[in-house]
């Protein structure tokens, strides 16, 4: 017997299938904060009257609107200032409504006309946002689509966000992505109302923006050697291999981006990550370091250069800037200047995450600068560095952002801090009076596995119902000082845009729904319904997305004769498991899973799939048990 999912709702009661939107039902992801659904429906007619009162502000608003209908429905859009007759209307409220702020909407659809309300223009940008969710999902579509009846549902919508911050940060450094793919991931973060794009832009393995006053950092800094593989494991490269893989963004290059951003209502925070994760720039520049020998090294390519294990990491080669050295605060100087210059946004990102401190331990010019300063440790130092360098990130008109290892040492009186090794920083940041976002490994890290066998294997896992678990206010701090939150896709182990796109779908609509919606309307069965109508949306838009959540995660504990008793759950409701462990393929005429199974003695892997009723929904999955046996109880 299905579970069902009581909505209450402004229309009466509504029954939903554990898992499944309603055929009736609307499936707007992020969820709006009110929703009215009425009798009748739009038709959008073959040319789209469109009234816009003052067009020269909403210009960016018209472009994607005609963009939109005019590729896949072939619509075209007559754009007037005033038009009694038109069959959209575009209205920047006279007097400002408190309610909505500056990036909410009011949206009504009737049979007639479709009006969007807004006291800004992003508003009316998310009004659009909802109204082609309203649409037939062909409307994602890269090309026109015949046959189709372009309608959309009779509804009144009042929507504003909960939080200003609501990112996702990209790393560009470990794997270079160009100014159209960073576009193209620009483009599918706005559909779900996110509205910051942290580029990650420096690191060991590159440098990506242009530095006119320092063009070593991208004539060297930007390249390495191509690996393919296990990153962090390879072999390191020859002396004679060409180092060619890589690239970096124009100046030019930046002030595009940063448009085509600000055209979709999104701010574009740069991070340059220093003193640690600073090969590249060493390398470029090897002045820099603390450490003799800095000369001979180059950027990383995906070998091993750090040590990860113990209570504090530490490099086997030197990856950061020498914070006694006179230079490097002339240099960082330098940086800042021209990234101000580039990036309009408030604040800029300066990491300070895992900065190794066994180089400085050695170092005749550290040991000094703690004696000239009354430094007592390397943490100390590193704030000693940060506080620096805010103070120059300041000189230029902006706000100083770090990761919370700033914390450690002693932090800046105006930092920012980004929290991401838990709460705990940021929660620490908040009682001091910071602005902290919020992007913690145990819910918003996107480069972790989705699930247990059929992705890339990394140190941990992250799947979709977690990441919608997570409630980015501690009850124990002033909400008014959580900016919002994001979610981080690191790329060492993501070589291509498809595999962004994999890593960051369907988990980026998780974020983007706990940042923008009432937290009381938060529901994992009524979210995941809406997140499998999107994913037939993504199908037509070419997009790439993980369907990780149909396949089910794996636990065991040993029996008294050392075999396996395993344990399988599946986190997408209303599925059935089916299981094997004979090495042939099951489907639903096998056993199908109802409680813990033992091993056979002799097996050595378990194959399953899963279905909704008679359809295959899920992957075929092997997991060795050899994989199970190490992780049981």
């Amino acid at each position: 017997m299905k579970k069902l999912f009581l909505l209450l709702g402004c229309c009466g009661l509504h029954f939903l299938s554990f898992g499944q939107a309603p055929n009736n039902a609307l499936s707007i992801i992020p969820e709006p904060v009110k929703v009215t659904q009425k009798t009748g429906k739009f038709v959008l007619p073959k040319i789209v009257v469109l009234e816009t009162g003052n067009q020269a502000q909403l210009a960016p608003v018209i472009a994607y609107l005609k963009k939109k209908l005019g590729t896949a429905a072939g619509t075209a859009i007559a754009v007037k200032n005033i038009a009694p007759t038109a069959s959209i209307k575009f209205v920047i409220n006279k007097k400002n409504d408190p309610l909505i702020g500056a990036e909410g909407y009011n949206l009504s659809v009737t049979a007639k006309k479709v009006v969007i309300k807004a006291n800004a223009p992003a508003g009316l940008f998310y009004g659009v946002q909802t109204f082609m969710q309203l649409l037939p999902k062909e409307i994602e579509s890269k090309e026109f689509v015949k046959g189709i009846k372009w309608t959309a549902p009779a509804v009144d919508i009042t929507d504003y966000p909960r939080f200003e911050w609501r990112g996702l940060m990209f790393d560009v450094a470990r794997h270079f992505f160009t100014k159209a793919e960073v576009e193209q991931y620009i483009d599918n973060m706005v559909k779900y109302k996110l509205n910051l794009l942290h580029l990650h832009l420096t690191d060991d393995e590159g440098w990506r923006v242009e530095i006119k006053s320092l063009p070593r950092l991208t004539t060297v800094g930007a390249y390495n050697v191509k690996k393919v593989g296990q990153f962090g494991t390879f072999t390191p490269p020859a002396a004679d291999e060409p180092r060619t893989y890589g690239g970096f963004y124009t100046q030019e290059d930046i002030k595009e981006l940063v448009q085509y951003a600000k055209d979709r209502f999104v701010n574009i925070l740069p991070e340059v990550d220093v003193p640690g994760h600073s090969l590249a720039a060493v390398v470029a520049y090897p002045e820099l370091s603390c450490t003799p020998g800095a000369d001979k090294y180059v950027v990383n390519s995906g070998e091993p250069f750090m040590n990860w294990n113990g209570p504090h990491n530490t490099a086997i080669v030197d990856n950061t800037l020498c914070p006694a050295n006179e230079n490097v605060y002339v240099f960082l100087d330098k940086v800042m200047t021209e990234i101000a210059q580039l990036f309009p946004f408030g604040y800029i990102h300066v990491g300070g995450d895992e900065c190794a401190k066994n180089f400085w331990e050695q170092s005749e010019a550290i040991k000094a600068l703690m004696v000239k300063e009354n430094l007592k440790t390397q943490q100390e130092v590193q704030s000693y560095f940060e506080k620096r360098l805010e103070k120059i990130v300041e000189s230029k008109g902006k706000k100083f952002m770090g990761w919370d290892e700033i914390l450690e040492g002693g932090l800046g009186p105006n930092a920012a801090v980004m929290s991401w090794r838990g709460v705990k920083g940021g929660i620490e940041a908040a009682k001091m009076g910071h602005d902290v976002v919020m992007s913690p490994t145990t819910f918003a890290y996107l480069d972790y596995m989705q699930s247990d066998v059929n992705e890339t294997k990394v140190y941990a896992k992250l799947r979709l119902n977690k990441t919608y678990e997570y409630e980015p206010v501690p009850d124990s701090v002033d909400a008014k000082l959580i900016k919002g939150a994001q979610a981080n896709l690191w790329t060492e182990q993501v070589y291509n845009i498809r595999q962004a796109e994999y890593m960051t779908w369907p988990r980026g609509m998780a974020i983007a729904e706990l940042v923008w919606s009432p937290k009381e309307k938060k529901s994992w069965p009524y979210f995941f319904g809406k997140v499998e109508k999107h994913f037939e949306r993504f199908d037509e838009a070419e997009t790439k997305y993980a369907p990780s959540v149909y396949d089910p995660s794996f636990s065991a504990t040993k029996n008294p004769d050392n075999t396996l008793k395993i344990t399988l759950t599946s986190e997408a409701p209303g599925l059935d498991i089916y299981y094997s462990f004979d090495n042939s393929f099951p489907d639903n005429f096998y056993p199908k899973y109802t409680a813990p199974i033992d091993a056979p003695k002799d097996a050595t892997q378990l194959r399953v799939i899963t279905y909704r009723g008679k359809k295959v929904i899920g992957r075929m999955t092997t997991m060795p048990l050899a994989d199970l046996a190490k992780k049981a109880k």
